[in-house]
């Protein structure tokens, strides 16, 4: 065990774990959070896709002990029901969730891909969430949300 400093959602956290522990269980088990889901475990879904210093990554095979002293924003720390991110705003308005499992995934990698490329494409938008796997194909109103979300402008 070790004593692990985290910022979540711009709080701080002073935790006990083991470093080998995924950020993952950190964030749901300790830190309760929602947003980021278990999928496949492997890295390969983008269920538990958080933001760590800008960067999307995935939580399930990030231990903890790796990022130490890191940044990190989960969905549940865009927005609110009452107040949502302008992206999680689009995504309502083009109704793009259905079972809503992938959302966690599409919201923070698409979030972190357009915080540092802001003039991309579509075509380069789609390949950064390729990664992401969608169960139920809502795909093409996710697309058609986060695109109306690149072209207003994004804050936060």
């Amino acid at each position: 065990m070790a004593q692990i400093a985290l910022k979540v959602n711009g709080r701080s956290h002073t935790l006990d774990v083991d470093p080998s522990t995924p950020l993952l269980y950190v964030l749901s088990d300790d830190l309760e959070q929602h947003g980021p889901k278990f999928g496949c475990g492997l890295g390969q879904c983008g269920a538990c896709t958080v933001i760590s210093n800008g960067r999307a990554i995935r939580s399930c095979i990030t231990p903890v002990g790796t990022i130490g002293g890191a940044d990190i924003t989960t969905l549940d720390g865009l927005g609110t029901p009452e107040t949502p991110h302008p992206l999680q705003k689009a995504l309502i308005d083009e109704q793009a969730a259905q079972c809503g499992f992938c959302l966690s995934g599409v919201i923070m990698t698409a979030k972190a891909y357009l915080d540092q490329n802001p003039k991309a494409t579509e075509p380069q938008i789609r390949q950064a969430l390729s990664g992401v796997l969608c169960r139920c194909f809502t795909h093409t109103r996710m697309l058609r949300a986060i695109n109306r979300y690149a072209q207003q402008g994004r804050t936060a």
